[in-house]
């Protein structure tokens, strides 16, 4: 081992063991990384790159955990049989990770403050005042706008996009040499993308930090990687310099992700579809501070005067950074929150109407939310899930209802003989098609979709876009599609809007946006994601 490599992964195999049972999720892997280095590790869901990246740090319980054969070296030093005492001083002071969720990885009973400065004061010893000033000071410069006015904020409070800042933040402080980096900026849009593949950067040279960084984003390999490891069914398929791998790949299926970028039009729209949507001035204020008797004194704008239309059959696509109004729009539109404005649904207007007058057009207008690990219910199988929504709306035999479930797996592309296995036995792309099955199990016509494809690999998003797109075919639905990944926007919607802090930038035909944008953001937004 050369004196500057900072971790070597040599025949690496990891395993779940039951009694007897023992099942390999990887294979004799191996993998070197430099100090200042970043080696990207790609691959689908469930090819072993996380199992791989939590062993690094020894997170994952001994047992049902067993490494068969190999050693994970740091610095030259063992891990995989180092004691607990070794493995807590090198954890956050010299590898620090990036987790995928972070709304899981964040203690939503302690503010943003709290749990950052926490970091400082256990790993560095620094004081209070001066753990408070560093806080705000990364905060901003990871992209939190107002840092010194969130930081009594709690997770909840923060943005999904916000969140994995905040996680970043929380990684980078103690200025590790070994910055592990699991899907960091997949809640991110691309201009904030942009900014933390610029700080992450910058902390390699400051820090000669070496960075493993796990992803499913090409675009973001091709930006930051020196070298590449890709991943499938727990081997390494491939190994390369990141130029070549992505011009001379060898390897049949780097060949297939690096062709899974989003492509082809929208569904074309009948010229004679009916609007089923309008909305005028739609806007959303928040209470940025209350009097004493809890009432709002001070109001904060978060969506602005949006106005659009959508017809049966048609797509329009909203985009922005996290924290525009994207999700926030979503939800004023499904009267979960207070709005100002003017909303009509199928000629109807719902603006004033409550939650019991709203119940008989729920199962109409149907939701898929952004993350599919929370979006299931994990005591519920998999038929009790999709089926819920018709126990509300529609008074059946449990037999039709049944049927009802098998017919809507079929359709997404589900064995239905998995109907009674629980959420976490199935990757994520096969959980987001549990969701658009609860959703499209109540036949509606309009479908509201938060990123649901932004933590789906490239070759699970483009199987995700294609039921998509034949769906909308055969039934005519409407779709309100929030994404930060202009690809899919591009690929899947007729009109799309862009938003910032609340506003409307730019809006109209989508063909039309992205081949002539006439507003500064916009361009910024379209160069960005190329």
């Amino acid at each position: 081992m050369s004196q500057a490599t900072l971790l070597k992964i040599q025949d690496l195999s990891i395993a779940f063991r039951q009694g007897k049972n023992e099942r390999t999720v990887v294979n004799n892997i191996s993998l070197q990384l430099e100090a200042g280095e970043t080696l990207a590790l790609v691959g689908e869901s469930g090819s072993g790159k996380s199992v791989t990246a939590l062993s690094i740090l020894r997170l994952l319980p001994s047992p049902p955990i067993v490494y068969p054969t190999g050693e994970i070296y740091f610095n030259g030093q063992p891990l995989l049989n180092a004691p607990e005492e070794q493995l807590r001083a090198i954890r956050g002071n010299q590898i620090s990770m990036i987790f995928q969720e972070p709304m899981v990885s964040l203690n939503p009973l302690h503010t943003i403050e709290k749990q950052l400065a926490e970091v400082l004061l256990l790993h560095r010893g620094l004081q209070r005042s001066a753990a408070r000033i560093e806080v705000i000071e990364c905060l901003e410069r990871v992209g939190i706008r107002n840092a010194k006015e969130r930081l009594s904020d709690f997770p909840h409070q923060l943005s999904g996009g916000e969140r994995q800042r905040v996680m970043i933040a929380m990684a980078v402080l103690t200025r590790p040499k070994l910055l592990i980096a699991d899907e960091p900026t997949t809640a991110l849009d691309v201009s904030v993308q942009a900014h933390i593949l610029l700080l992450l950067k910058e902390l390699k040279q400051e820090m000669g930090m070496g960075l493993l960084f796990i992803t499913h984003n090409l675009n973001i390999v091709r930006r930051l990687a020196d070298n590449v490891a890709v991943m499938q069914s727990g081997n390494i398929v491939e190994t390369n310099e990141m130029k070549t791998l992505f011009s001379q790949p060898q390897h049949a299926y780097t060949q297939k992700l690096i062709n899974s970028e989003p492509h082809g039009d929208p569904v074309p729209l009948p010229p004679t579809a009916k609007t089923l949507l309008t909305v005028e001035n739609l806007s959303v204020s928040f209470p940025s501070r209350k009097s004493f008797f809890r009432r709002a004194v001070d109001a904060h704008p978060v969506v602005n005067n949006l106005s659009f239309t959508l017809r049966q059959g048609e797509s329009l696509g909203l985009v922005g950074e996290s924290g525009s109004g994207k999700s926030t729009t979503a939800l004023a539109l499904l009267r979960l929150l207070r709005s100002q404005g003017k909303i009509w649904f199928d000629g109807q207007p719902i603006h004033d109407l409550n939650n019991k007058q709203m119940r008989p057009l729920r199962s109409r207008i149907q939701v898929v939310f952004q993350d599919p690990y929370s979006a299931l219910n994990p005591r519920l199988n998999i038929q009790q899930i999709i089926m819920e929504g018709l126990e509300v709306h529609q008074t059946q035999e449990k037999a039709a209802l049944e049927e009802r479930v098998i017919e809507a797996m079929i359709e997404v592309g589900l064995d239905p003989e998995t109907r009674f296995r629980y959420p976490t036995e199935f990757s994520g792309g096969q959980r987001q098609r549990i969701a658009i099955a609860r959703a499209l199990i109540l036949q509606p016509q309009l479908l509201i979709l938060d990123e649901p494809t932004s933590s789906l690999d490239r070759t699970i998003q483009a199987q995700i876009l294609e039921l998509l797109k034949s769906l909308q075919q055969r039934y005519q639905l409407a779709y309100l599609f929030i994404s930060h990944d202009l690809h899919v926007v591009k690929s899947l919607c007729h009109q799309v809007i862009v938003m910032r802090h609340g506003e409307v930038i730019e809006q109209g035909e989508c063909h039309s946006i992205f081949n002539t944008p006439s507003h500064g953001y916009t361009q910024r937004l379209i160069e960005l994601s190329k």
